[in-house]
């Protein structure tokens, strides 16, 4: 006699398991989006992004205006020693050939390891980089007093700003932050 495999049971529609109600409230499009860039950027060879968006604050105003990276290409199975695609704009290669070591220290810094070890230039256009300025949003509520009266005592204005900040950024919270 041979067996015949177990018939699998069909589940009826009441046995099917309900939708659950959703949990948390809505996602503003701006903290979305670098989860949908990170994709795209890997995609096109970028580990990080923030090399694209931060290129200005890695190399300087000046290389930034005539540079613009276009990936990062690591060997078969490792994340160093890359090799870094730039665009430079015509006319300024051998002067950006100069800067090459210098610029390789600096993305190297910005990634913490030796991300990038060489780097391959080609010549095309560079749209200038316009960065959306915003006034700061206005301090809804006043820095309690005690923090106000703490923070005059600290003789570096720099950093009594930033604190001054970071206590009213804590006045304007609704609660403990979240990490997520």
């Amino acid at each position: 006699m041979t067996e015949r495999p177990p018939v699998p049971k069909v589940k009826s529609r009441a046995a099917l398991p309900v939708e659950r109600p959703r949990i948390g409230a809505s996602r503003q499009i701006a903290d979305l989006m670098p989860d949908i860039g990170r994709a795209a950027f890997r995609k096109f060879g970028f580990v990080q992004s923030s090399i694209v968006t931060r290129w200005t604050e890695i190399v300087g105003s000046h290389y930034a205006a005539i540079t613009a990276p276009e990936s990062i290409r690591f060997p078969v199975g490792k994340k160093a020693g890359g090799t870094l695609q730039l665009t430079v704009m015509s006319g300024h290669g051998p002067m950006v050939q100069h800067m090459l070591p210098d610029m390789i220290e600096r993305v190297n810094r910005f990634f913490g390891y030796a991300a990038v070890a060489k780097v391959a230039m080609r010549q095309g256009d560079i749209l200038p980089a316009t960065t959306e300025r915003r006034p700061p949003p206005r301090n809804l509520r006043p820095i309690p007093v005690e923090l106000g009266d703490s923070l005059r005592g600290i003789g570096d204005p720099e950093l009594r700003t930033v604190l001054e900040s970071l206590a009213q950024g804590l006045a304007n919270s609704s609660g403990p932050p979240k990490i997520g």
